[in-house]
């Protein structure tokens, strides 16, 4: 399926290019999210129409994920948990706990922002969590989990 994308996609393209997808793909994700249209005439002279506004939303979603990197930059969070003598959490340290806690803090952050590729964290010390806030923009931030006594 040829779609024309509406903004930068990760491991895809950048906004304004034409590529395959497989159909799937197109049709429940990207087109309903908005994130890109079928590659039709009409289509795309509609994104040509647009162009400007929508490089603009870009650059605007740019600005705004570079302050958000700003604010989250050397932030340390100590999450509280049950564990056992070895150290093991009884339980885990999922997304939402570390996107709750960042927004106890004050900073705004999603659940599906938070990267966590090894699954959710299930011993205590310290843990590097990447927020992916932008295509571009990713910020790394300490996580010390703490027993709780």
């Amino acid at each position: 399926m040829e779609i024309i994308l509406l903004e930068k996609i990760a491991n895809l393209g950048t906004m304004g290019e034409k590529v395959n997808v497989k159909p799937g793909y197109g049709r429940n994700y990207l087109i309903p999210q908005g994130k890109a249209a079928a590659a039709t005439a009409e289509n795309i002279a509609e994104y040509e129409a647009r162009r400007a506004e929508l490089e603009m939303a870009s650059a605007d979603a740019l600005i705004a994920a570079q302050a958000r990197h700003d604010q989250l930059l050397d932030k340390v969070i100590v999450i509280t948990s049950l564990a056992g003598e070895e150290g093991k959490l009884f339980g885990s340290v999922g997304t939402a706990d570390i996107a709750h806690a960042l927004t106890e803090i004050g900073a705004t952050v999603e659940r599906n922002e938070v990267r966590l590729p090894e699954g959710p964290l299930r011993v205590l010390g310290e843990h590097d969590v990447l927020i992916h806030l932008h295509t571009d923009v990713d910020v790394t931030i300490k996580l010390l989990i703490e027993a709780e006594k």
